[in-house]
This record gives C-alpha cells, structure tokens and sequence, in this order.
C-alpha cells in the first residue's frame, strides 16, 4: 500500500487504514479510530474521526480531524491534503475567512475575477501553492505540443490546492511514542503538461503540542519541470490582534511594492482590524542555524502564546510575511509563507533564478514543524532561539521596492 516516501519508517505492526484509493476503488466515507483499539498502552487518549461534509459548496469534501489528546487538528484531503484548523485547549490555528465552506474544488473556477478565483475556496490554516505555478497571476510563455513558444494565464497560487488526493492512508505506530500519520497522494498532471507528484505525511505524537508536515515533489515526466511551493500558513485571532508580533531571525527583508514600502518600519508588528486595510507583502532572507534550520513565531501581544514554525532554509529560501488586518468581516488574517521563491508572477521569479527545475524522475523534499505554545516560558525560550540566530547579524530593511517585470 502507498505511503509517502518522505516518512520515518512507521514500525511493522503499525496500524494501517485505507481511506481513500483510486489505485483499489476505495473511499470510506465515516470512520473512527481511538486509542484503546489501536494503542491500549498509550498514556493519551487520542481519536481519529473521518467524514465526508455535505450541503452547500462542500457538497461531498472529506476532513479527517485528529485529537492526540491534546492537540486537535483536521486534515482535508479533498483540498490538496491541506490543513483546516489546529487547537490547543482555547488557543487556535487557523482563521475566520469570509469563506465559511469547506468548499469543494468543483465550485472553485480558478481564472475568475483576472485569475483570482483561487481565493473563492481560501479558507484553510495551511494551503500550499504551486505546483506548477505559485505566486501572481497574469502572463507568463510556454512550450505547446507542437514545439512552439506561445502565452499563458497564469491564475493566483496555482492548481495543487484544489485537487483531491488519490491515495490516503492513516498508520499508527503500536510501539511508543505511538506516532499518528496521515500519508496521502495527489498528482498535478496533463497531456502535453506538467506531471507532478505530491507525496505527503501529517504527524503528530499523542500528547504532543507539535504537527509535523513532511512532502516530497517528483517529476514523473521524461523531461525536466519547472516546480514553485509556497506554503500559505495563515492565522487569525487569538494570536493575531493588536500588538501582535512576528519574530524571525532576518537576513534582509524588502516589500513587495511601494504601499508596502511605506509602512516597512512596523513590517513585523500589527495593528487590530481596520476596514479597508490594503494588504502589505514583504519578502524576507531568513537567516539559520548551522544545520540549516531556522525558526520563526508569531506571538500575541502579551506573549504568553504563540505558534512557532521551523522549516530547513536548504529546502524553502524565501519567507514571505503577508500582513492583511482588514475588519473581522472581511478575514483578519496574517500570512508565514515558506517557499522555494516569493510570490511574484513565475515569469519574475524565473526571471531573477528562482524557479526550480526536476530532472526526470527527481524527487525534492520539504519539512515543516508546527507547535503550539501556550506559556510565557515556552514563548520567551523560542524568541531567544531566534535572538541567537540573530546574533552578529544586523537586519537590512530595503525602504523601496525592487522594480521587477
């Protein structure tokens, strides 16, 4: 049975359940699994519960929710296996979009309003882009069948989102630390097109505060393809009101365009919801550790909670910080937003060597921790990781926008 390659060797008598497999004709529609059927000598009493939503635009979207028996968090295969929520006790990871479904792919039109029908179904805590394509909308060249350059329109984050996963698959280890993962698979392929494969596993261990994503992407073609991922993890309240900081060890940071330049000073603080608010992007060189890792966190104002993502800078270069503290209507909402370049259109990005390329065959992979803190001490530990990071380094701010296009 298919499970992603980017995982730790899950122990043989680990338990395993096929909940969706195009590969066997499989697709369970309600299930549960808790932790005396599975790990009767586990210390937390963890539970999985699978279900297929029904009404409105998420008419037929599966959601896989996991309790590790303390941290919760739901998974939505149907949505290119990304992350809806995530809670510890009352702090929460996600956001309020004015998108209240979990909307199914079939309702998304992608190339509406100029290409920005992507944010028709945009309401997820994690969502990658790519995978083809990410970043911008608008014009970018390519190959046809018949060997000739002509255009195309490229839509916002590309199409991975809004593909259901073909194979998924839920292992838990029997032997400690009971590890629960959820594997599955989605393929971005066309004719005389990109063939990508997405590999991914979604883990945690009972009793844990911490989600860990692990993805692998693999050209499936017989000739080299060009790839983007960003991952869009975004937060709203609790964790984002007024006060509320973004904290990073920082290489250089610049913004996206001039009305961002304008408030660059204040980039890593924010404001509560103001109506109206224009979107500020900026662009960040993270700076890391000798092993490559670097850790970045978004703390409340009063810096008792905060989530903290660590992710390799060898795998994801670019950080990008979107910053959109609209009214409460209109999604308060922050953006951390690793990748392998920033959210200019792929023709820019290309332009300026940041769009990658797969060999035939060639296999990339990603890694992303997520944890969840809800202390003063856990908070105050992981800024001053940051802070040694940081040390000897002087952060450049770039006041101007670069001119790119």
């Amino acid at each position: 049975m298919f499970h992603s390659s980017t995982s730790s060797e899950p122990s043989t008598k680990a338990y395993r359940k096929v909940l969706t497999s195009t590969e066997q004709g499989v697709h369970v529609e309600r299930w549960q699994l808790s932790h005396d059927e599975a790990t009767p000598d586990c210390a937390f009493l963890w539970k999985i519960h699978k279900e297929t939503l029904h009404g409105g635009k998420q008419e037929g979207v599966d959601v896989i929710r996991i309790d590790n028996g303390r941290l919760r968090f739901s998974v939505i295969p149907t949505r290119g296996m990304g992350m809806l929520e995530a809670q510890l006790e009352d702090l929460r990871l996600g956001w309020d979009s004015p998108v209240k479904e979990v909307v199914h792919p079939q309702y998304v039109n992608l190339g509406s309003r100029g290409g920005l029908g992507w944010l028709e179904g945009f309401s997820e805590w994690v969502v990658r882009c790519g995978l083809e394509f990410a970043g911008a909308p608008g014009k970018d060249k390519f190959i046809t069948n018949t060997g000739d350059e002509a255009e195309m329109e490229l839509t916002l984050h590309g199409k991975i989102a809004n593909i259901p996963a073909s194979e998924v698959e839920i292992l838990v280890d029997s032997e400690p630390p009971h590890c629960i993962r959820i594997v599955g698979r989605v393929d971005e392929r066309m004719f005389y097109g990109p063939k990508l494969e997405l590999q991914t596993e979604i883990s945690t261990v009972p009793g844990s505060n911490t989600v860990t994503l692990k993805d692998s992407v693999t050209n499936r073609s017989s000739s080299s393809q060009e790839f983007q991922l960003i991952y869009h993890c975004n937060y709203g309240t609790p964790l984002l009101e007024e006060g509320a900081r973004f904290v990073a060890p920082v290489k250089r940071v610049w913004p996206i365009n001039d009305h961002a330049a304008s408030l660059i000073d204040k980039y890593d603080v924010y404001s509560g919801p103001v109506p109206g608010f224009v979107e500020q992007v900026y662009c960040i060189d993270p700076l890391a550790e000798e092993n490559g890792l670097t850790t970045v966190m978004l703390r409340n104002r009063s810096s008792d909670k905060a989530v903290v993502m660590t992710f390799s800078t060898e795998q994801l270069p670019c950080l990008t910080l979107w910053k959109n503290t609209a009214a409460l209507e209109d999604g308060f909402v922050t953006g951390i937003e690793p990748g392998t370049g920033f959210p200019y259109n792929r023709r820019v990005e290309r332009e300026l060597g940041r769009v990658p390329k797969l060999r035939p065959g060639e296999t990339r992979s990603f890694e992303i921790d997520f944890s969840v803190l809800d202390s003063a001490s856990q908070v105050a530990k992981a800024a001053a990781r940051i802070e040694n990071i940081q040390t000897n380094w002087e952060p450049e701010l770039v006041r101007s926008a670069p001119k790119v296009g």
